[in-house]
């Protein structure tokens, strides 16, 4: 089902060609750092999705007068972002029945994290746009916890409770071990004539989509999948899905 960011992500695409000179395009693209002048805006969230959802924008794009000549071009992008979340809102409720709101929209810089990356491209110029999503479903109220009685053990050992399996003495040795390890974005097969011709500009396309998880390898073996990030400028990996821990170990094996 769509969340708050697919429908975000929806009409930025339409609002951006109509709302901006020379009608851009805005389409999905891996992430990439913004430099030092970048400048973004961040929306609170309420109601059934909740939470904080960030856009930030190269520095560049304010050289550009995209939002209408003899505009505060900073102050135009912010008029335009918030219409968008509001609009972003209403494309959710009437795509799931879900309703929500923007309760705040402010200024933001520094968002380290990054859910998801596009490309804004007018002409020979592009700049890249990246989007920080915090929002989630509202989650109702857990019950409180009843009261174990006076006699009941609070000991984590007692009836029931479960305790973290010691690990075996040989596999402690191995836990200061360095691997090296590495993201896969993707892969595809190529004939050797085609891998020969590459030159620079050409672009190899790739079996996986950009909003797909991406792999954590150790060796040859996947141990974790997850989303790309952005930290502090480097690229970085929120873990997703983790292989059970036996695999894991397997990965060991085939690097001695």
């Amino acid at each position: 089902m769509k969340g708050y960011i697919d429908c975000w992500a929806s009409v930025a695409a339409d609002l951006f060609s109509q709302a901006l000179a020379g009608e851009p395009e805005l389409a999905e693209a891996l992430p990439a750092p913004l430099g030092p002048n970048a400048f973004g805006f961040a929306a609170t969230v309420s109601g059934d999705e909740q939470g904080r959802f960030a856009v930030m924008l190269e520095g560049s794009v304010l050289d550009t007068p995209l939002v209408g000549d003899g505009v505060d071009q900073k102050a135009g992008w912010a008029e335009l972002l918030r219409e968008i979340a509001d609009a972003a809102a209403g494309e959710l409720l009437a795509e799931t029945g879900k309703h929500c709101k923007v309760e705040k929209f402010e200024a933001t810089t520094g968002e380290n994290q990054v859910s998801r990356a596009f490309r804004l491209r007018s002409g020979d110029r592009a700049w890249i746009v990246l989007v920080r999503d915090d929002v989630r479903p509202a989650q109702a109220a857990a019950p409180a916890p009843a009261k174990a009685p006076a006699s009941a053990s609070a000991s984590p050992s007692g009836p029931g409770a479960s305790a973290p399996a010691p690990l075996n003495p040989g596999l402690e040795l191995l836990l200061d071990v360095e691997l090296e390890a590495s993201l896969r974005f993707g892969s595809r097969e190529m004939p050797l004539g085609e891998i020969l011709e590459l030159g620079p500009g050409d672009v190899v396309q790739l079996d996986r989509h950009v909003a797909d998880p991406v792999d954590l390898l150790v060796g040859d073996k996947i141990v974790a999948r997850g989303e790309v990030v952005l930290v502090n400028g480097n690229f970085g990996l929120r873990v997703t899905e983790v292989a059970e821990p036996r695999k894991r170990l397997e990965t060991i094996r085939c690097l001695f």
